[in-house]
């Protein structure tokens, strides 16, 4: 593995105390290159533009897929990765179906490591902060063709985060869309895949500028189960149950998802993956068996729901505070994520960094 290190580190210039999300980016990212059937060694440079032609494929065709991961400040000289193998099998799932090359395990893990121990200090220590890790393929073939690229780019960068949303534990506020879907059967509703994100953007500007915080997307055949949150799965406390949608080729598979279900079966919650109807969901809260809603991802981690809105009906919950059991669930999940709280599950994988992180 190549490693140049910066010769002009920017973290001075940072203000860790009034971090956006998405917005700084680390000194140093990981590249490599797919090219004759075979990915070249990880090379870490330091973070800067990269130079394209005007006939990159995935510019034309859209042959784009990426990772959302966090590195958690774990005490002096320990990050921790959350549930990285998972990540990486999703990636992999994602490169499959857009017709992309899988990445290895070792070069993938082995990347990551060495960019976190160069980047240790940009993990912030504060609580609810973390170094967000960006993994993203593209087609990098300069050629102008309806077909798979022969050429890939993989790149890594990351960047110092606060919370996802403003809003932090206040409820956000959903809406269904009449006019718009996000996925079908037999599509590539499953994958993190980038054209699935950018078609969600203009129904969710529409709900912005209507008062709502984002779309809880239902199924593009019948608009009447529940699929997911554009930027979080999502769960229904209905009596002493944990609903949440199946995995059907229309959800994204959550690495977060997958965590809130292990833990609540570990805590004896009874859970069920199944289709939901936005009707069943109204029908509960108004008989009271409605007791919490939220999302899980890994950028919101847990965001209570405190208002549903569907065809000029609106349910409102918890609009003040989280719900008790998603607390519960925040806690054990960040208590994990950070090493306050034992790993039962073996999800953290520790980078050891050697030195006292000074951020």
């Amino acid at each position: 593995m190549k490693v140049t290190p910066t010769s002009n580190s920017r973290i001075s210039d940072i203000d860790f105390s009034n971090l956006q999300f998405g917005r700084i980016f680390s000194d140093h990212m990981l590249e490599m290159t797919y090219k004759d059937g075979t990915w070249s060694e990880p090379d870490i440079k330091p973070y800067g533009p990269i130079t394209v032609e005007p006939s990159l494929h995935a510019l034309h065709y859209g042959q784009a897929i990426f990772e959302g991961m966090k590195a958690y400040y774990a005490g002096p000289g320990t990050i921790n990765l959350f549930r990285l193998d998972d990540h990486h099998e999703r990636l992999n799932n994602s490169a499959k179906r857009l017709c992309m090359p899988e990445l290895s395990s070792d070069n993938f893990i082995r990347g990551l490591e060495e960019l976190i121990k160069l980047d240790h200090q940009w993990v912030p220590k504060t609580f609810g902060h973390a170094l967000y890790l960006r993994p993203f393929m593209f087609a990098s073939e300069h050629y102008i063709a309806a077909k798979a690229s022969s050429e890939y780019k993989f790149f890594i960068i990351t960047s110092p985060v606060a919370a996802y949303y403003s809003e932090g534990f206040n409820p956000v506020k959903l809406t269904t869309s009449e006019k718009f879907v996000r996925a079908v059967r037999g599509g590539t509703g499953e994958a993190k895949a980038a054209g699935n994100y950018a078609g969600s953007f203009l129904p969710a500007r529409d709900a912005r500028e209507n008062g709502f915080t984002q779309v809880l997307w239902l199924d593009a055949l019948e608009q009447k189960y529940v699929e997911e949150v554009g930027t979080m799965n999502i769960f229904f406390l209905i009596d002493d149950k944990l609903v949440t949608p199946k995995l059907a080729g229309t959800v994204l598979p959550g690495i977060t998802r997958r965590s809130v279900t292990a833990l609540a079966k570990e805590w004896g919650t009874d859970v069920e993956e199944r289709r939901i109807s936005i009707d069943e969901i109204f029908e509960a809260h108004n008989n009271g068996s409605l007791k919490e809603v939220f999302g899980a991802g890994t950028a919101a981690v847990i965001s209570p729901v405190g208002l549903i809105h569907h065809k000029g009906e609106t349910i409102t919950l918890n609009q003040n505070e989280i719900g008790p059991f998603a607390k519960k669930m925040f806690d054990r999940l960040t208590g994990i994520q950070y090493g306050k709280t034992e790993d039962t599950f073996d999800w953290t994988h520790p980078v050891h960094v050697g030195n006292e992180i000074t951020v």
